[in-house]
C-alpha cells in the first residue's frame, strides 16, 4: 500500500496522565511513561518508538507529576540530527500570568493549556497518543485512514468482547466507518445496545470479528490542526472521550480507523506485571525483536550479562546483570546491572535493577554499616514480585506472598497491590527477613 502521508507535516503529543494512583508505589518517585519496561525500556519508549518507525520525529510529551527522571531520560535518549527539525520535548504543568494556567483538568484541558506550543508552521494533523500503553503501531496508516475519508477527526479502534467493554470508550459506526455513537465506559446493557456494532461488519473490514460486537477507543487520535485549536479556544471541555467526541460527532466528520493486534494499557500494577512477564515467553503477544520497527531506549555503556552457572528459564536478562551459581530464574524479568547471589530463586517476578554499580569503597561502607550491597544477596527466594530499582536485598530473603493478602501497605517496605508483593525504589532487606 503506497502512503501519500508526510509525516513531517505531524506533531505527535504523548499524554503523560495522572498522578498514576492505579501504578502506586512503581509511581511514588516517577512519572506514569518513566515507569521500567522490560528490563532496558521505559513505558514511553513505545510510543515514541512508534512514531520514529512511522516518520514523525516532532514529539511533546505533557505530563505534571514527578517528571525528573522522565525529563532525563528524554534528554539522554532522543537526540535528532539538527538539520532534521526532530526533537522530543516535555511540556509539564506549570502556573503562568494567565488565570487558570496551573494543573491539567483532564486530557483535552492538557493540550488547551500548551496550545501556543502547538502553533507551528508547517504542521497540518496533530496526532495524541496515551503514554501508558504497549502495542506496536505504524501511524501512518491511521493518518492515510484520516485524510482518504475527509475526516476531521479520527479514533483507533479495537475489536473487544463485551465484557472489556465497562472499562473502554465504546463506538458505534456507518457502513462508511464514520463514527455516530460514543459512549464513554458502558456499565449496563441498555448502554451497550446503543453502542455495540454488528460483527459481519468488522468481517467485512478485514477483520475476524471472533464474537466481538464492540470498537473501543485506544486513546489515539487525529486531529486537523487548525480544528483541535477551535475546539479547545471555544469550548471549556477538559475530556476528549467524555465532552470532546461526543459533541463532535454531531457537528464533525469523526471516522475509526480499526486496529487488530496486540494493545495493552498498562494502568494497574496487575496489568503491569502480566504484561511485562508475557514478553519473556517464547512466543510473546509483542515481541521486542522487530528488526522493521524497533523499540528505542537511552544507549547505555554496560557489559554482557554474565551468567555463573545459573538456570535461566522463559526470562529476559537486561546487560549488566551479574547471576551467581546455582541460582534459579523463571519466568522473570531481570533489570540493568542486577548482581543476584548464588543459589537465589527468582520467579514469576520482575526485578528492575540499578540506575549504576557500587563502587568497592561503596560495596565496604554498605557492609560497615551493617547494610546489605546493592543487589540480591546469597539464597534469597523472590517468587510473584516487583522489585524496584537500587534495592539492597540480604541473604537469605524470602520475598512471596504466600497468604494471598490482597492489599497491604503493613510490610513496609513492601507494598501489596493486586495480590504482587511490590519492594520500593532503594528500600534495603537485612539478611533472613521473610514476608509474611
Amino acid at each position: 500500500m503506497m502512503l501519500d502521508i508526510d509525516p513531517r507535516r505531524v506533531l505527535a503529543l504523548i499524554l503523560g496522565g495522572g498522578r498514576g494512583t492505579r501504578l502506586y508505589p512503581l509511581t511514588k518517585v516517577r512519572s506514569k511513561p518513566a515507569v521500567p519496561l522490560a528490563g532496558k525500556y521505559r513505558l514511553i519508549d513505545i510510543p515514541i518508538s512508534n512514531c520514529i518507525n512511522s516518520g514523525i520525529n516532532k514529539m511533546f510529551v505533557l505530563t505534571q507529576f514527578l517528571s525528573n527522571s522522565l525529563h532525563q531520560h528524554l534528554r539522554k535518549t532522543y537526540r535528532f540530527d539538527m538539520f532534521s527539525g526532530g526533537f522530543v520535548d516535555v511540556l509539564a504543568a506549570q502556573q503562568t500570568m494567565e488565570e487558570g494556567t496551573d494543573w491539567y483538568e483532564g486530557t483535552a484541558d492538557a493540550v488547551r493549556k500548551n496550545l501556543p506550543h502547538l502553533d507551528q508552521k508547517g504542521i497540518d494533523h496533530i496526532l495524541i497518543l496515551s503514554g501508558d500503553q504497549l502495542y506496536r503501531m505504524d501511524y501512518r496508516y491511521m493518518l492515510q485512514t484520516h485524510v482518504k475519508s475527509g475526516a476531521d477527526v479520527t479514533i483507533a479502534a479495537l475489536p473487544v468482547e463485551r465484557s472489556a467493554a465497562s472499562a473502554l470508550g465504546i463506538m458505534r459506526c456507518d457502513d462508511s466507518g464514520r463514527v455516530t455513537g460514543f459512549l464513554e465506559k458502558p456499565q449496563t446493557e441498555e448502554e451497550l445496545e446503543l453502542v455495540r456494532m454488528d460483527p459481519a461488519w468488522i468481517d467485512a473490514q478485514g477483520i475476524p470479528s471472533q464474537g466481538r460486537d464492540c470498537l473501543a477507543s485506544m486513546g489515539l487520535y487525529v486531529f486537523n490542526r487548525d480544528l483541535l485549536f477551535e475546539i479547545l479556544d471555544k469550548t471549556p471541555y477538559q475530556d476528549f472521550g467524555k465532552e470532546v467526541f461526543p459533541a463532535a460527532i454531531r457537528s464533525k466528520h469523526v471516522q475509526v480507523h480499526l486496529f487488530d493486534d496486540y494493545w495493552e494499557d498498562i494502568g494497574t500494577i496487575r496489568a503491569f506485571y502480566e504484561a511485562n512477564l508475557a514478553l519473556a515467553q517464547p512466543d510473546p503477544p509483542f515481541d521486542l525483536v522487530s528488526p522493521g520497527a524497533p523499540v528505542y531506549s537511552r544507549p547505555r555503556f554496560l557489559p554482557p550479562a554474565i551468567i555463573e552457572g545459573a538456570t535461566i528459564e522463559n526470562s529476559l536478562i537486561a546487560d549488566g546483570c551479574r547471576i551467581g551459581s546455582g541460582t534459579v530464574i523463571e519466568n522473570s524479568i531481570i533489570g540493568l546491572r542486577c548482581l543476584i547471589g548464588e543459589n537465589s530463586v527468582i520467579k514469576d517476578s520482575i526485578i528492575m535493577g540499578s540506575d549504576f554499580f557500587d563502587t568497592e569503597e561503596e560495596v565496604a561502607a554498605h557492609l560497615a554499616a551493617g547494610r546489605p550491597p546493592m543487589g540480591i544477596g546469597s539464597g534469597t527466594t523472590i517468587v510473584g514480585s516487583i522489585i524496584d530499582k537500587n534495592c539492597h536485598i540480604g541473604e537469605n530473603v524470602h520475598i512471596e506472598n504466600t497468604s494471598g493478602v490482597e492489599e497491604s501497605d503493613a510490610k513496609a517496605p513492601i507494598h501489596i497491590r493486586d495480590r504482587i508483593p511490590i519492594l520500593v525504589k532503594s528500600a534495603v532487606i537485612p539478611d533472613g527477613w521473610k514476608l509474611e
